[in-house]
């Protein structure tokens, strides 16, 4: 039926503590991804497409650890993980630890679409890339003076092991429900500050870590630590709790409550039914994120804290 509620919530990643003037620009950037996305629905677009069109919006901007503004490994170099997927078929793509590409996203959008695969990685990403006539770009690009103090802090920090856990949760996703009663799901990211080179997180996992889309449940897109989301399928595990009759609120809460209590894992998700209803949630110090619904959009930062505007 036409009049499905049109839904799109966007998430910018987990965090420990953000200051007052980057909370603007990142709810500022936040609010546009999720208007990028709703947008794209309004005009007859697919879930997929405005999945994507959200994420590109957030891995163009500088203040997100995803695209231009990505973390640096141990050697100074941002490579970055991706995926997408479609709750019409199930089909998804991914990549990791790929290099000089400005929207892994579209990347990952290829893999899905015009492989017979699920997952490409590094140099065989970097090659089809080339080939799906994706511009290269040269890798300072992607650097930015924010990500330089970060490791340089990082590496001066001894025992910070025990606080991985707790900062350096960024990754940013999106996820959506279209006219046709089809959900997608999309996520992001730069990874974890100073991480060994070649390390791959939860982010490009489609088995049901860093997100998953099924019509006939819904779409769930996650960020925190990603070892820790790896560990407990944290994106599967919510959409089976939510299959088990579980409300949107009680499928979250407790699939990031196993995971805090279980493994100490810190993490945020955002998560929509068939339906349209959504929910985000968190157990980092704040999430920020935006949801855009029946002309209304919805933002965050902090718990309990929600700005409702009207869209254009």
């Amino acid at each position: 039926s036409v009049d499905m509620s049109l839904v799109v919530v966007v998430h910018g990643g987990g965090a420990s503590s953000i200051s007052k003037d980057r909370k603007e620009r990142v709810r500022q950037g936040v609010s546009k991804a999720a208007t990028v996305g709703y947008n794209i629905l309004k005009q007859g677009g697919s879930a997929v497409d405005a999945v994507e069109g959200a994420v590109v919006t957030l891995e163009d901007d500088p203040e997100f650890n995803a695209g231009c503004g990505s973390v640096l490994n141990a050697n100074g170099e941002v490579e970055m993980d991706a995926s997408i997927m479609n709750g019409k078929d199930l089909s998804a793509g991914a990549v990791s630890a790929v290099r000089c590409i400005a929207n892994p996203i579209k990347l990952a959008r290829l893999v899905m679409e015009k492989t017979p695969h699920c997952f490409l990685t590094d140099q065989g990403a970097a090659k089809f890339a080339a080939t799906m006539g994706i511009p290269e770009i040269p890798g300072e690009q992607l650097v930015t003076e924010k990500s330089k103090k970060h490791l340089e802090k990082d590496k001066n920090e001894k025992g910070a092991q025990k606080a991985e856990c707790q900062k350096n949760l960024g990754t940013v996703g999106a996820v959506a429900l279209d006219c046709k009663g089809n959900v997608a799901y999309a996520t992001s990211t730069g990874g974890i500050t100073n991480k060994m080179v070649g390390r791959v997180g939860d982010t490009p996992c489609i088995a049901g870590s860093g997100g998953y889309a099924d019509n006939a449940i819904g779409a769930i897109s996650t960020t925190g630590h990603g070892e820790s989301i790896l560990k407990v399928n944290l994106a599967r595990l919510t959409l089976f709790h939510l299959e088990q009759g579980k409300s949107l609120e009680e499928a979250a809460n407790l699939s990031l409550d196993y995971m805090k209590s279980r493994l100490k894992g810190l993490g945020g998700l955002i998560l929509i039914n068939k339906t349209g209803d959504w929910v985000v949630k968190w157990t980092s110090a704040s999430m920020p994120w935006a949801a855009a619904k029946d002309d209304k959009l919805h933002s965050g930062l902090d718990v309990d804290e929600t700005t409702i505007t009207d869209l254009p």
